[in-house]
């Protein structure tokens, strides 16, 4: 899952014959539309009370993003008013969406129409493009609990997650073959060892996995 904050910064500094030079800086590495500041308002007097303006508590209708290119959803969100967004792996598998044209959005957090606060968070799921949505969103497994929990069909980069960072987890190619399981997010697991529901008390984990699209032996 990724998650966009959108901050833009804004140093200027003064030059004595009265120009001044403003650089953006853009805390995320992705663009954003330029925006054209708000006129500071000018000083108090000498020893009035300094006073602004109370913040609008105004709601905003969130756009519809499914079907939308991941991109081009994400530039609507903030052309209305919406700059706090995330986006995750609608298939489970917790591939990041690092080239965002590359995905393609099949559901969001709050359906279209909804009148929320401009500051809510809004969570696309996605795909790549030349996949096919899931009739249900897939979201990474949770953290185990203290006992061993079902990550058979699951990726094994997800398989990983929601195990202790401490464990000693071991992941062989199920074909028989030696590839070596690099991409934990191409990989799912067909089988593991302790089973489902087994008391974790620090052992080490075994999987067994073959590439999505391959049938488990």
């Amino acid at each position: 899952m990724r998650t966009r904050v959108i901050t833009t910064v804004l140093l200027c500094s003064a030059a004595v014959t009265g120009l001044a030079a403003c650089d953006a800086a853009d805390t995320t590495g992705s663009k954003q539309p330029s925006r054209t500041p708000t006129p500071s308002p000018s000083a108090p007097a000498s020893g009035s009370p300094s006073t602004s303006a109370p913040a609008t508590g105004g709601k905003k209708a969130v756009p519809a993003f499914v079907g939308m290119g991941l991109q081009a959803a994400q530039d609507k969100a903030q052309a209305a008013g919406f700059s706090i967004l995330t986006s995750h792996d609608a298939l489970g598998r917790g591939r990041m969406q690092a080239f965002d044209r590359n995905w393609k959005v099949c559901g969001q957090s709050v359906a279209a129409g909804t009148e929320v606060p401009a500051t809510t968070m809004l969570d696309l799921g996605a795909v790549k493009t030349d996949e096919s949505c899931p009739a249900k969103d897939e979201q990474a497994p949770p953290k185990a609990r203290g006992t061993m929990p079902d990550l058979t069909g699951k990726s094994v980069k997800a398989a990983r997650g929601a195990l202790d960072g401490s464990t000693s987890i071991d992941v062989q190619d199920a074909s028989g073959g030696s590839r070596f399981v690099f991409v934990g997010s191409n990989w799912r697991v067909c089988s593991q060892s302790p089973a489902a529901g087994t008391k974790l008390t620090g052992q080490p984990v075994k999987f067994r996995a073959v590439k999505f699209g391959e049938s488990c032996p």
